[in-house]
């Protein structure tokens, strides 16, 4: 990826605004599936990576998706789209595929001969994260959630472990990239406008997705146009905000 002439962490942070209006004018698809490969490295709840990225570049996919997002401008005029998608649902998937990452990381060897920290890095994938993750209709999360309270009356503990707590995760981690996206978009110029309005059944329709999924958030990409922003910048004080203990 071409670093050159790229805006600073901060100078990207202060240009990336919500645009509600982008220009009729083309930006770089492979710079924008950069930015998106950008939004893979961001941090993630146990590195599982409950998330796929969605790139539309399709006119007439721009355009569906456009409708079922109430026709918002940040949808309408956008160039490209990235759709982020939280898929909870692949935990066991992912779950095995950091297993198997950190055994190629230790070297061909037996598990008898793992160090401690190598057989407690396992141990979190093989036991704690099937405990967090399996539910059944919310049956088991209800569950653990009371058996980890009683735990957590005679010791600090874990307690987001219902199968709203886990969805809550899941959705966290998501927004992390997606934000590692636009600062990334904002470094070379580019603007976005993040997006919770939407018929979500419609986009998994539209994009053929399991009724299991779930979307994160709609991302419209684009230059920004003269009426794109619609007002100054505005933000409670820092000093309400922020708390030194």
């Amino acid at each position: 990826m071409d670093l050159i002439n790229e805006k600073s962490v901060s100078d990207a942070i202060i240009f990336r605004r919500s645009v509600r209006v982008f220009k009729n004018e083309a930006i770089d698809e492979q710079k924008v599936k950069d930015c998106i490969h950008l939004a893979t490295l961001a941090a993630t709840s146990s590195n599982m990576q409950l998330w796929e990225f969605y790139h539309i570049v399709s006119p007439d996919i721009i355009k569906q998706i456009a409708v079922a997002s109430f026709d918002q401008n940040g949808a309408k005029t956008a160039q490209q789209l990235l759709v982020v998608v939280v898929r909870k649902d692949l935990w066991r998937k992912r779950m095995k595929s950091n297993i198997a990452f950190l055994k190629s990381q230790f070297g061909n060897k037996p598990e008898t001969e793992y160090s401690k920290r190598e057989k407690f890095a396992l141990n979190y994938y093989k036991k704690i994260i099937p405990t967090i993750y399996t539910d059944f209709f919310g049956i088991l999360g209800a569950i653990k959630f009371l058996a980890f309270y009683i735990i957590g009356i005679f010791k600090p503990i874990y307690r987001q472990v219902s199968q709203s707590d886990m969805r809550i995760v899941a959705h966290k981690s998501a927004g992390l990239a997606a934000q590692n996206f636009m600062i990334s978009m904002a470094a070379l110029n580019y603007d976005t406008c993040p997006m919770e309005g939407f018929d979500s059944i419609r986009i998994k329709k539209i994009l053929h997705l399991p009724a299991s999924v779930e979307i994160n958030m709609i991302i419209g990409c684009g230059l920004r146009d003269e009426e794109g922003i619609y007002g100054e910048r505005f933000r409670i004080p820092f000093e309400e905000v922020y708390f030194k203990i």
